[in-house]
């Protein structure tokens, strides 16, 4: 793969990466809740999701997606439940400070401590459940991909340099959601950063269900 290729690809995909959408959202929520240390599990969830997808973007189910309206659909509707459960999930949390920082011990009131490999998964399934993520991989790869040469390794290529820019980024978002986590000592605010992170789950889930491919 030519240098120019390569940094106009990394131009393209880390002004892509850095918008924030769902996974984003969810690694700033747990950020926040759990910690920047524990949501590094749902950094690297959401990261493996996108290995995933585009691994099967190569396999061509990308292409099936786009010529499947039942299969299409199907996907969307699952990815849009999941999405609005976290909302919902998220309006029900604990409204404590304490459950904020991850840190039960400045609390008096025992708050359940959501395990790594939980963190992991609901990283995964977000970043997963948005069957238009593998319609945009099948549509990104082919404009950087030279079809005169070995296509594998330029396939590797692409998807380390996407995952090691993902990776940065999402941490990014966690650790600025524990950054901000001082200024939610107040059930008060707890309540309003729950009611709203909640609000924008159930908005991207909305937002899904309506979309076309």
């Amino acid at each position: 793969m030519e240098l120019t290729t390569w940094l106009t690809y990394v131009g393209v995909i880390s002004a892509l990466i850095a918008f924030p959408g769902p996974v984003a959202l969810l690694c700033m929520h747990h950020g926040l809740r759990h910690g920047r240390q524990r949501a590094l599990a749902t950094v690297i969830g959401g990261a493996t999701a996108s290995l995933v997808l585009m691994g099967l973007s190569s396999l061509g189910l990308g292409a099936i997606l786009a010529t499947s309206e039942l299969a299409f659909t199907l996907l969307k509707g699952v990815g849009a439940a999941y999405l609005i459960y976290l909302g919902v999930q998220a309006w029900r949390a604990p409204m404590t400070a304490a459950s904020m920082t991850g840190n039960a011990a400045q609390s008096s009131q025992p708050i359940e401590r959501t395990g790594t490999r939980a963190l992991l998964w609901r990283g995964f399934t977000v970043g997963i459940s948005n069957p238009k993520d593998l319609l945009f991989f099948g549509a990104l790869f082919p404009g950087f991909i030279d079809l005169g040469a070995s296509q594998l390794p330029q396939f590797a290529i692409l998807s380390l340099t996407w995952l090691a820019i993902d990776l940065t980024t999402m941490s990014s978002y966690a650790t600025m959601g524990s950054g901000i986590g001082r200024w939610f000592r107040s059930p008060r605010r707890v309540k309003l950063f729950n009611r709203t992170t909640g609000s924008l789950f159930i908005a991207a889930g909305g937002t899904l269900a309506a979309s076309h491919r």
